[in-house]
Protein backbone atom coordinates (compact mmCIF):
# COMPACT_ATOMS: atom_id res chain seq x y z
CA UNK A 1 0.00 0.00 0.00
CA UNK A 2 1.69 2.86 -0.65
CA UNK A 3 2.26 5.99 1.42
CA UNK A 4 -0.17 8.31 -0.05
CA UNK A 5 -3.15 5.78 0.13
CA UNK A 6 -2.35 5.08 3.66
CA UNK A 7 -2.94 8.80 4.38
CA UNK A 8 -6.25 8.67 2.64
CA UNK A 9 -7.38 6.02 4.43
CA UNK A 10 -6.34 7.44 7.96
CA UNK A 11 -7.86 10.57 7.33
CA UNK A 12 -11.36 8.95 6.32
CA UNK A 13 -10.94 6.90 9.95
CA UNK A 14 -10.48 9.92 11.33
CA UNK A 15 -13.43 11.88 10.08
CA UNK A 16 -15.63 9.08 10.23
CA UNK A 17 -14.82 8.77 14.20
CA UNK A 18 -15.21 12.45 15.24
CA UNK A 19 -18.05 12.86 12.67
CA UNK A 20 -20.12 10.15 14.16
CA UNK A 21 -19.49 11.43 18.35
CA UNK A 22 -22.00 14.05 17.74
CA UNK A 23 -24.59 11.62 16.22
CA UNK A 24 -24.20 9.51 19.30
CA UNK A 25 -24.03 11.88 21.48
CA UNK A 26 -27.64 13.39 19.83
CA UNK A 27 -29.13 9.74 20.21
CA UNK A 28 -27.85 8.96 23.29
CA UNK A 29 -29.91 12.30 24.77
CA UNK A 30 -32.81 11.42 22.42
CA UNK A 31 -32.95 7.82 24.03
CA UNK A 32 -33.39 9.63 27.45
CA UNK A 33 -35.85 11.85 26.61
CA UNK A 34 -38.08 9.14 25.33
CA UNK A 35 -37.32 6.95 28.30
CA UNK A 36 -38.59 8.97 30.76
CA UNK A 37 -40.01 7.30 33.26
CA UNK A 38 -43.72 6.92 34.27
CA UNK A 39 -45.66 9.32 36.31
CA UNK A 40 -46.28 7.73 39.53
CA UNK A 41 -49.82 6.11 40.64
CA UNK A 42 -51.39 7.96 43.78
CA UNK A 43 -53.16 5.54 46.17
CA UNK A 44 -54.51 7.96 48.83
CA UNK A 45 -56.30 6.38 51.91
CA UNK A 46 -57.91 8.39 54.62
CA UNK A 47 -59.98 7.32 57.64
CA UNK A 48 -62.70 9.66 59.17
CA UNK A 49 -61.37 11.30 62.74
CA UNK A 50 -58.59 8.07 63.03
CA UNK A 51 -56.30 10.66 64.95
CA UNK A 52 -52.72 10.14 65.59
CA UNK A 53 -52.95 9.03 69.53
CA UNK A 54 -54.78 5.84 67.87
CA UNK A 55 -52.06 5.00 65.44
CA UNK A 56 -49.06 3.88 67.30
CA UNK A 57 -46.74 4.79 65.19
CA UNK A 58 -46.88 8.38 67.51
CA UNK A 59 -45.75 8.59 70.94
CA UNK A 60 -48.68 8.53 73.27
CA UNK A 61 -50.01 6.86 75.94
CA UNK A 62 -51.96 4.56 73.98
CA UNK A 63 -48.91 3.26 71.45
CA UNK A 64 -48.61 0.05 72.97
CA UNK A 65 -51.97 -0.89 73.07
CA UNK A 66 -52.50 -0.04 69.17
CA UNK A 67 -52.68 -2.88 67.17
CA UNK A 68 -51.79 -1.50 63.73
CA UNK A 69 -48.82 -3.68 61.83
CA UNK A 70 -49.69 -1.92 58.27
CA UNK A 71 -49.42 1.22 59.53
CA UNK A 72 -46.23 0.55 61.29
CA UNK A 73 -45.19 -1.32 58.11
CA UNK A 74 -46.16 2.18 56.35
CA UNK A 75 -44.17 3.85 58.41
CA UNK A 76 -41.03 1.90 58.11
CA UNK A 77 -41.01 1.88 54.17
CA UNK A 78 -41.61 5.72 54.25
CA UNK A 79 -41.91 8.72 56.34
CA UNK A 80 -43.99 9.76 58.85
CA UNK A 81 -44.90 13.56 59.44
CA UNK A 82 -45.39 15.09 63.01
CA UNK A 83 -46.76 18.18 62.23
CA UNK A 84 -49.91 18.26 59.55
CA UNK A 85 -52.64 20.22 60.45
CA UNK A 86 -55.98 20.88 59.67
CA UNK A 87 -57.15 24.29 58.52
CA UNK A 88 -60.68 23.43 59.48
CA UNK A 89 -60.93 20.01 61.75
CA UNK A 90 -64.31 19.23 61.12
CA UNK A 91 -65.04 16.46 58.32
CA UNK A 92 -66.73 18.35 55.23
CA UNK A 93 -64.49 21.44 55.14
CA UNK A 94 -61.67 18.88 55.65
CA UNK A 95 -62.07 16.76 53.17
CA UNK A 96 -63.06 20.20 50.56
CA UNK A 97 -59.77 21.63 51.68
CA UNK A 98 -57.91 18.53 50.10
CA UNK A 99 -59.62 18.37 47.03
CA UNK A 100 -59.54 22.08 46.16
CA UNK A 101 -56.27 23.35 47.87
CA UNK A 102 -58.48 26.08 49.53
CA UNK A 103 -59.78 27.11 52.52
CA UNK A 104 -63.16 26.98 53.46
CA UNK A 105 -64.09 31.06 52.94
CA UNK A 106 -62.72 30.82 49.62
CA UNK A 107 -64.42 27.20 48.56
CA UNK A 108 -67.91 27.83 50.47
CA UNK A 109 -67.47 24.87 52.27
CA UNK A 110 -67.73 25.90 55.76
CA UNK A 111 -69.43 23.59 57.90
CA UNK A 112 -70.99 20.03 57.73
CA UNK A 113 -73.95 21.63 55.70
CA UNK A 114 -72.15 22.98 51.96
CA UNK A 115 -71.52 21.31 48.91
CA UNK A 116 -68.74 21.23 47.35
CA UNK A 117 -70.00 22.46 44.19
CA UNK A 118 -69.14 19.93 40.62
CA UNK A 119 -67.85 22.45 38.61
CA UNK A 120 -65.45 23.59 41.93
CA UNK A 121 -62.01 22.73 40.13
CA UNK A 122 -60.72 19.89 42.71
CA UNK A 123 -57.03 17.63 42.31
CA UNK A 124 -58.66 15.00 40.71
CA UNK A 125 -59.98 17.32 37.50
CA UNK A 126 -56.66 18.43 37.23
CA UNK A 127 -54.98 14.72 37.39
CA UNK A 128 -57.48 13.84 35.21
CA UNK A 129 -57.18 16.54 32.19
CA UNK A 130 -53.49 15.31 32.45
CA UNK A 131 -53.69 11.61 31.85
CA UNK A 132 -54.33 10.04 35.14
CA UNK A 133 -57.36 7.79 36.06
CA UNK A 134 -59.00 9.11 38.92
CA UNK A 135 -61.53 6.95 41.25
CA UNK A 136 -62.62 7.64 44.86
CA UNK A 137 -64.40 4.82 46.75
CA UNK A 138 -66.29 5.25 50.05
CA UNK A 139 -66.45 8.07 52.02
CA UNK A 140 -67.76 11.37 49.73
CA UNK A 141 -69.32 13.73 52.49
CA UNK A 142 -69.59 16.71 50.14
CA UNK A 143 -73.55 16.30 49.56
CA UNK A 144 -73.24 16.50 45.84
CA UNK A 145 -72.52 14.45 43.22
CA UNK A 146 -68.57 13.86 42.72
CA UNK A 147 -66.80 15.39 39.74
CA UNK A 148 -63.19 14.59 38.53
CA UNK A 149 -63.54 10.67 38.56
CA UNK A 150 -63.55 8.46 36.10
CA UNK A 151 -65.24 6.31 38.29
CA UNK A 152 -66.92 6.80 42.22
CA UNK A 153 -68.81 4.49 44.32
CA UNK A 154 -69.25 6.29 47.68
CA UNK A 155 -71.57 6.41 50.99
CA UNK A 156 -74.61 8.12 51.13
CA UNK A 157 -73.84 11.23 53.91
CA UNK A 158 -72.37 9.23 56.49
CA UNK A 159 -72.89 5.92 55.79
CA UNK A 160 -73.56 2.62 57.76
CA UNK A 161 -70.74 0.54 59.27
CA UNK A 162 -72.60 -2.67 58.25
CA UNK A 163 -73.85 -3.50 55.16
CA UNK A 164 -73.42 -0.32 53.67
CA UNK A 165 -75.05 1.71 50.76
CA UNK A 166 -72.72 3.02 47.81
CA UNK A 167 -74.12 5.03 45.29
CA UNK A 168 -72.35 4.97 41.94
CA UNK A 169 -72.79 7.02 38.87
CA UNK A 170 -75.66 4.14 37.48
CA UNK A 171 -77.69 4.70 40.53
CA UNK A 172 -76.74 8.34 42.09
CA UNK A 173 -80.23 9.33 41.26
CA UNK A 174 -81.63 5.65 42.79
CA UNK A 175 -81.11 5.37 46.03
CA UNK A 176 -77.43 3.35 45.98
CA UNK A 177 -76.84 -0.59 46.39
CA UNK A 178 -76.47 -2.34 49.24
CA UNK A 179 -73.38 -4.62 49.65
CA UNK A 180 -72.73 -7.21 52.59
CA UNK A 181 -70.00 -6.98 54.99
CA UNK A 182 -68.14 -4.42 57.18
CA UNK A 183 -67.57 -1.28 55.73
CA UNK A 184 -64.38 -1.38 55.61
CA UNK A 185 -63.63 -4.59 53.99
CA UNK A 186 -66.55 -3.70 51.28
CA UNK A 187 -64.69 -0.18 50.56
CA UNK A 188 -61.48 -1.48 50.08
CA UNK A 189 -62.58 -4.45 48.33
CA UNK A 190 -64.42 -2.24 45.63
CA UNK A 191 -61.21 0.29 45.46
CA UNK A 192 -59.28 -3.36 44.26
CA UNK A 193 -62.06 -4.07 41.86
CA UNK A 194 -61.22 -0.74 40.40
CA UNK A 195 -57.82 -1.17 40.32
CA UNK A 196 -58.02 -4.75 38.61
CA UNK A 197 -60.41 -2.99 35.74
CA UNK A 198 -58.35 0.17 35.13
CA UNK A 199 -56.57 0.76 32.00
CA UNK A 200 -53.02 -0.70 33.05
CA UNK A 201 -50.81 1.44 30.46
CA UNK A 202 -52.19 5.09 32.43
CA UNK A 203 -51.06 6.20 36.02
CA UNK A 204 -54.04 6.13 38.31
CA UNK A 205 -54.86 8.27 41.51
CA UNK A 206 -57.23 6.45 44.09
CA UNK A 207 -58.50 7.72 46.57
CA UNK A 208 -59.82 5.14 49.13
CA UNK A 209 -62.08 6.77 51.93
CA UNK A 210 -62.80 4.58 55.45
CA UNK A 211 -66.28 5.76 57.51
CA UNK A 212 -64.21 4.31 60.39
CA UNK A 213 -63.60 5.68 62.94
CA UNK A 214 -66.84 7.92 63.11
CA UNK A 215 -68.88 7.60 66.25
CA UNK A 216 -70.24 5.02 66.74
CA UNK A 217 -67.17 3.70 66.52
CA UNK A 218 -68.58 0.29 64.97
CA UNK A 219 -66.39 -2.25 64.22
CA UNK A 220 -66.85 -5.93 63.05
CA UNK A 221 -66.85 -9.27 64.32
CA UNK A 222 -63.60 -10.38 64.42
CA UNK A 223 -62.72 -7.22 66.60
CA UNK A 224 -64.85 -8.01 69.17
CA UNK A 225 -62.88 -9.71 71.62
CA UNK A 226 -59.75 -7.43 71.51
CA UNK A 227 -59.14 -5.40 75.00
CA UNK A 228 -61.30 -7.94 76.88
CA UNK A 229 -59.46 -7.73 80.23
CA UNK A 230 -57.60 -4.71 79.23
CA UNK A 231 -57.31 -1.55 81.47
CA UNK A 232 -56.57 1.36 79.35
CA UNK A 233 -53.86 3.87 80.62
CA UNK A 234 -55.85 7.55 81.08
CA UNK A 235 -54.21 10.81 79.79
CA UNK A 236 -53.48 13.06 82.58
CA UNK A 237 -55.74 15.61 82.03
CA UNK A 238 -59.16 12.95 81.70
CA UNK A 239 -60.66 14.22 84.81
CA UNK A 240 -60.93 18.16 84.15
CA UNK A 241 -63.84 19.16 85.08
CA UNK A 242 -64.09 22.68 84.07
CA UNK A 243 -62.36 25.95 83.07
CA UNK A 244 -61.87 26.82 87.04
CA UNK A 245 -58.41 25.51 87.02
CA UNK A 246 -57.59 25.52 82.72
CA UNK A 247 -59.00 28.72 82.35
CA UNK A 248 -60.57 27.32 79.35
CA UNK A 249 -63.11 29.97 77.87
CA UNK A 250 -66.01 27.03 77.06
CA UNK A 251 -66.98 23.51 78.20
CA UNK A 252 -65.99 21.74 74.93
CA UNK A 253 -67.82 18.09 74.28
CA UNK A 254 -67.28 16.25 77.24
CA UNK A 255 -67.28 12.31 77.36
CA UNK A 256 -70.55 12.60 79.36
CA UNK A 257 -72.41 13.44 76.73
CA UNK A 258 -71.07 10.21 74.58
CA UNK A 259 -71.79 8.14 78.04
CA UNK A 260 -75.73 9.19 78.29
CA UNK A 261 -75.88 8.59 74.38
CA UNK A 262 -75.14 4.97 75.40
CA UNK A 263 -77.37 4.91 78.29
CA UNK A 264 -80.10 6.19 76.41
CA UNK A 265 -79.40 3.72 72.81
CA UNK A 266 -79.25 0.75 75.58
CA UNK A 267 -82.78 1.75 76.58
CA UNK A 268 -84.05 1.88 72.72
CA UNK A 269 -82.21 1.31 69.93
CA UNK A 270 -79.39 -1.83 70.91
CA UNK A 271 -78.15 -1.67 67.46
CA UNK A 272 -76.93 1.91 67.32
CA UNK A 273 -73.71 1.94 69.53
CA UNK A 274 -71.80 -1.82 69.52
CA UNK A 275 -71.28 -3.34 72.76
CA UNK A 276 -74.47 -2.17 74.47
CA UNK A 277 -76.02 -2.53 76.67
CA UNK A 278 -74.07 0.21 79.29
CA UNK A 279 -74.89 1.88 82.38
CA UNK A 280 -73.59 4.53 84.71
CA UNK A 281 -75.78 3.48 87.46
CA UNK A 282 -74.77 4.63 91.13
CA UNK A 283 -71.09 5.78 89.71
CA UNK A 284 -69.53 9.49 91.02
CA UNK A 285 -68.96 11.82 88.30
CA UNK A 286 -65.29 10.48 88.21
CA UNK A 287 -65.74 7.35 87.90
CA UNK A 288 -68.56 8.04 84.83
CA UNK A 289 -66.01 9.68 83.09
CA UNK A 290 -63.06 6.33 83.74
CA UNK A 291 -65.92 4.42 82.51
CA UNK A 292 -67.11 5.96 79.45
CA UNK A 293 -63.41 6.56 78.36
CA UNK A 294 -63.09 2.59 78.51
CA UNK A 295 -65.47 1.69 75.87
CA UNK A 296 -64.95 4.82 74.29
CA UNK A 297 -61.36 4.24 73.29
CA UNK A 298 -61.60 0.29 73.08
CA UNK A 299 -64.40 0.71 70.60
CA UNK A 300 -62.34 3.23 68.67
CA UNK A 301 -58.82 1.26 68.26
CA UNK A 302 -61.15 -1.78 67.45
CA UNK A 303 -62.68 0.25 64.63
CA UNK A 304 -59.48 1.22 63.62
CA UNK A 305 -57.53 -2.08 63.79
CA UNK A 306 -60.45 -2.98 61.09
CA UNK A 307 -58.81 -0.24 58.67
CA UNK A 308 -55.29 -1.41 59.44
CA UNK A 309 -56.68 -5.06 57.84
CA UNK A 310 -57.36 -3.04 54.46
CA UNK A 311 -54.70 -1.38 54.29
CA UNK A 312 -52.35 -4.40 54.90
CA UNK A 313 -54.78 -5.76 51.59
CA UNK A 314 -53.80 -2.63 49.72
CA UNK A 315 -50.42 -2.79 50.03
CA UNK A 316 -50.59 -6.61 49.02
CA UNK A 317 -52.02 -5.93 46.20
CA UNK A 318 -49.66 -3.57 45.24
CA UNK A 319 -47.01 -6.17 45.60
CA UNK A 320 -48.24 -8.65 43.84
CA UNK A 321 -49.06 -6.50 41.15
CA UNK A 322 -45.40 -5.24 40.60
CA UNK A 323 -47.41 -1.51 41.68
CA UNK A 324 -45.01 -0.83 44.70
CA UNK A 325 -41.93 0.87 43.29
CA UNK A 326 -44.03 3.59 41.66
CA UNK A 327 -46.92 4.02 43.37
CA UNK A 328 -47.61 6.81 46.18
CA UNK A 329 -49.33 5.63 49.28
CA UNK A 330 -50.20 8.39 51.79
CA UNK A 331 -52.69 7.09 54.76
CA UNK A 332 -53.97 9.91 56.82
CA UNK A 333 -56.96 11.19 58.48
CA UNK A 334 -59.51 14.13 57.43
CA UNK A 335 -58.61 15.72 61.09
CA UNK A 336 -57.93 15.02 64.76
CA UNK A 337 -59.65 13.71 67.60
CA UNK A 338 -59.82 13.72 70.62
CA UNK A 339 -59.48 10.60 73.11
CA UNK A 340 -60.37 11.67 76.78
CA UNK A 341 -57.66 14.49 76.57
CA UNK A 342 -59.16 17.27 78.73
CA UNK A 343 -62.47 15.22 79.45
CA UNK A 344 -63.30 15.58 75.34
CA UNK A 345 -64.49 13.46 72.50
CA UNK A 346 -65.19 14.85 69.13
CA UNK A 347 -62.95 17.48 67.16
CA UNK A 348 -63.84 21.23 66.04
CA UNK A 349 -61.20 22.76 68.63
CA UNK A 350 -58.09 24.37 67.49
CA UNK A 351 -56.40 22.04 70.17
CA UNK A 352 -53.61 20.03 69.16
CA UNK A 353 -55.53 16.51 69.31
CA UNK A 354 -58.36 18.09 66.98
CA UNK A 355 -55.79 19.99 65.25
CA UNK A 356 -53.46 17.52 64.29
CA UNK A 357 -54.09 15.15 61.09
CA UNK A 358 -51.71 11.77 61.22
CA UNK A 359 -50.32 11.40 57.93
CA UNK A 360 -47.69 8.70 57.26
CA UNK A 361 -46.40 8.50 53.16
CA UNK A 362 -44.18 5.30 50.94
CA UNK A 363 -42.45 6.23 47.82
CA UNK A 364 -39.68 3.88 47.73
CA UNK A 365 -37.90 6.22 44.69
CA UNK A 366 -37.69 9.21 46.85
CA UNK A 367 -38.11 8.80 50.23
CA UNK A 368 -36.02 7.03 52.75
CA UNK A 369 -37.99 4.45 54.66
CA UNK A 370 -38.08 4.46 58.64
CA UNK A 371 -37.97 8.48 58.11
CA UNK A 372 -39.65 11.63 60.13
CA UNK A 373 -40.17 15.12 59.01
CA UNK A 374 -41.59 17.79 61.43
CA UNK A 375 -42.04 20.67 59.07
CA UNK A 376 -45.42 22.62 59.80
CA UNK A 377 -47.89 20.55 56.42
CA UNK A 378 -51.60 21.84 56.00
CA UNK A 379 -54.21 20.13 54.34
CA UNK A 380 -54.11 22.82 51.44
CA UNK A 381 -50.86 21.57 50.63
CA UNK A 382 -52.10 17.95 49.81
CA UNK A 383 -53.56 19.20 46.24
CA UNK A 384 -49.81 20.93 45.15
CA UNK A 385 -47.98 17.67 46.43
CA UNK A 386 -50.05 15.26 43.87
CA UNK A 387 -49.70 17.48 41.05
CA UNK A 388 -45.94 17.64 41.69
CA UNK A 389 -45.24 14.60 41.90
CA UNK A 390 -47.43 14.13 38.57
CA UNK A 391 -45.41 16.81 36.93
CA UNK A 392 -47.88 19.26 36.64
CA UNK A 393 -48.28 22.79 36.41
CA UNK A 394 -49.42 24.26 39.96
CA UNK A 395 -52.10 26.87 38.80
CA UNK A 396 -55.28 25.96 40.01
CA UNK A 397 -53.64 24.81 43.78
CA UNK A 398 -51.29 27.94 44.37
CA UNK A 399 -52.88 28.61 47.76
CA UNK A 400 -50.99 25.71 49.22
CA UNK A 401 -47.41 24.24 48.38
CA UNK A 402 -45.86 20.98 47.37
CA UNK A 403 -43.82 19.38 50.41
CA UNK A 404 -41.99 17.26 48.01
CA UNK A 405 -38.67 18.28 48.66
CA UNK A 406 -39.65 18.45 52.77
CA UNK A 407 -40.10 14.72 52.04
CA UNK A 408 -36.91 14.32 50.70
CA UNK A 409 -35.00 16.02 53.13
CA UNK A 410 -35.03 19.63 51.61
CA UNK A 411 -37.06 21.70 53.02
CA UNK A 412 -36.97 24.68 51.19
CA UNK A 413 -35.61 27.77 53.51
CA UNK A 414 -38.71 29.73 53.20
CA UNK A 415 -41.01 27.34 54.57
CA UNK A 416 -43.59 28.20 56.93
CA UNK A 417 -43.58 28.88 60.65
CA UNK A 418 -46.78 29.57 61.15
CA UNK A 419 -50.53 28.35 60.14
CA UNK A 420 -53.92 30.36 60.24
CA UNK A 421 -56.49 28.05 61.57
CA UNK A 422 -60.78 29.07 61.11
CA UNK A 423 -63.85 26.55 62.97
CA UNK A 424 -66.83 28.36 61.27
CA UNK A 425 -69.77 25.70 63.31
CA UNK A 426 -70.99 28.04 66.43
CA UNK A 427 -72.24 26.00 69.34
CA UNK A 428 -72.29 27.38 72.72
CA UNK A 429 -69.72 25.19 74.22
CA UNK A 430 -67.41 24.81 71.67
CA UNK A 431 -67.91 28.88 70.45
CA UNK A 432 -66.62 29.42 66.47
CA UNK A 433 -62.64 30.64 66.46
CA UNK A 434 -59.80 31.63 64.66
CA UNK A 435 -56.16 31.70 65.32
CA UNK A 436 -52.13 31.24 64.61
CA UNK A 437 -50.31 28.27 65.65
CA UNK A 438 -46.66 29.10 65.15
CA UNK A 439 -43.82 26.32 65.98
CA UNK A 440 -44.10 27.26 69.70
CA UNK A 441 -46.77 29.48 70.73
CA UNK A 442 -50.77 29.23 69.75
CA UNK A 443 -53.38 32.34 69.97
CA UNK A 444 -56.86 31.84 69.64
CA UNK A 445 -59.66 34.80 69.37
CA UNK A 446 -63.27 32.72 70.48
CA UNK A 447 -65.67 35.32 68.43
CA UNK A 448 -68.68 33.16 69.12
CA UNK A 449 -71.02 34.15 66.16
CA UNK A 450 -73.06 32.19 64.44
CA UNK A 451 -72.81 34.48 61.06
CA UNK A 452 -75.84 32.72 59.91
CA UNK A 453 -74.37 29.45 59.28
CA UNK A 454 -76.04 26.57 58.54
CA UNK A 455 -76.40 23.80 62.12
CA UNK A 456 -74.68 26.62 64.39
CA UNK A 457 -76.38 27.43 67.81
CA UNK A 458 -78.63 30.59 67.70
CA UNK A 459 -77.23 31.93 70.77
CA UNK A 460 -73.74 33.64 70.13
CA UNK A 461 -71.32 33.77 73.04
CA UNK A 462 -68.97 36.73 74.61
CA UNK A 463 -65.41 36.76 72.60
CA UNK A 464 -62.74 35.48 74.37
CA UNK A 465 -59.03 34.43 74.15
CA UNK A 466 -56.34 31.65 74.84
CA UNK A 467 -52.90 31.47 74.29
CA UNK A 468 -50.68 28.56 75.04
CA UNK A 469 -46.90 27.68 75.38
CA UNK A 470 -46.62 24.63 73.62
CA UNK A 471 -43.14 23.95 74.56
CA UNK A 472 -43.88 24.31 78.62
CA UNK A 473 -47.76 23.70 78.19
CA UNK A 474 -47.70 20.85 75.19
CA UNK A 475 -51.53 19.35 76.80
CA UNK A 476 -52.74 23.21 76.56
CA UNK A 477 -54.24 22.79 80.14
CA UNK A 478 -53.39 25.96 81.51
CA UNK A 479 -54.83 29.20 79.20
CA UNK A 480 -51.77 31.86 79.82
CA UNK A 481 -53.41 34.57 77.98
CA UNK A 482 -53.65 36.83 81.28
CA UNK A 483 -50.52 35.65 81.80
CA UNK A 484 -47.54 39.29 81.91
CA UNK A 485 -44.79 37.07 80.97
CA UNK A 486 -46.29 36.49 77.68
CA UNK A 487 -48.17 40.07 76.90
CA UNK A 488 -45.09 40.86 74.69
CA UNK A 489 -45.43 37.49 72.51
CA UNK A 490 -49.24 38.38 72.13
CA UNK A 491 -49.03 40.98 71.14
CA UNK A 492 -46.79 40.09 68.28
CA UNK A 493 -48.51 37.09 67.58
CA UNK A 494 -51.67 39.21 67.39
CA UNK A 495 -50.13 41.96 64.56
CA UNK A 496 -49.33 38.40 62.94
CA UNK A 497 -52.64 37.37 62.81
CA UNK A 498 -54.41 40.27 61.47
CA UNK A 499 -51.57 40.03 58.60
CA UNK A 500 -52.19 36.17 58.10
CA UNK A 501 -55.65 36.51 57.85
CA UNK A 502 -55.33 39.42 55.44
CA UNK A 503 -53.26 37.34 53.14
CA UNK A 504 -55.14 34.54 53.22
CA UNK A 505 -58.31 36.74 52.05
CA UNK A 506 -60.60 36.03 55.00
CA UNK A 507 -62.11 39.61 55.92
CA UNK A 508 -65.09 39.16 57.33
CA UNK A 509 -66.66 41.64 54.71
CA UNK A 510 -69.92 39.75 54.37
CA UNK A 511 -70.27 40.16 58.24
CA UNK A 512 -71.41 43.67 59.68
CA UNK A 513 -71.17 42.09 63.24
CA UNK A 514 -67.60 40.84 62.56
CA UNK A 515 -66.30 44.04 61.70
CA UNK A 516 -67.82 45.63 65.24
CA UNK A 517 -66.39 42.40 66.89
CA UNK A 518 -62.55 42.97 65.00
CA UNK A 519 -62.36 46.54 65.84
CA UNK A 520 -63.33 46.38 69.88
CA UNK A 521 -60.39 43.94 69.46
CA UNK A 522 -57.89 46.06 67.23
CA UNK A 523 -57.85 43.22 64.76
CA UNK A 524 -58.66 45.37 61.48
Amino acid sequence: MTKKIKQTLFMRNIFLRYSFWPLMVFMAFSCRETQKEDPPNILYIMSDDHTSQAWGIYDGILKDYVQAPNISRLADEGCTLENVFCTNSICTPSRAAILTGRYSHQNGVYTLSEALEPDSMNVAKALHEHGYQTAIVGKWHLKKEPSGFDYYNVLPGQGRYHNPILKNAQNWNDGGMEYKGFSADVIADDAIGWLDKREKDEPFMLMCHFKATHEPFDYPERKEKMYDGVELPEPDNLLDFGQENSGRSFSGQVLEILGNRWVKASKNDLDKYPGLPFSLEGLDSAQVRKKTYQKFVKDFLRSGSAIDDNIGKLLDYLDANGLAENTIVIYTADQGFFLGEHGFFDKRMFYEEALRMPFVIRYPKEIQGATCNKDMILNLDFASLFLDYAGIENRQFNIGKSFRKNLSGSTPKNWRKSMYYRYWLHQTNRPAHFGIRNERYKLIFFYGQNLNMKGAHKQNTPPAWEFYDLQQDPHEDHNAYEDATYSGIIADMKKEMIRMKKEVGDTDEKFPEMQAILAAQNLN
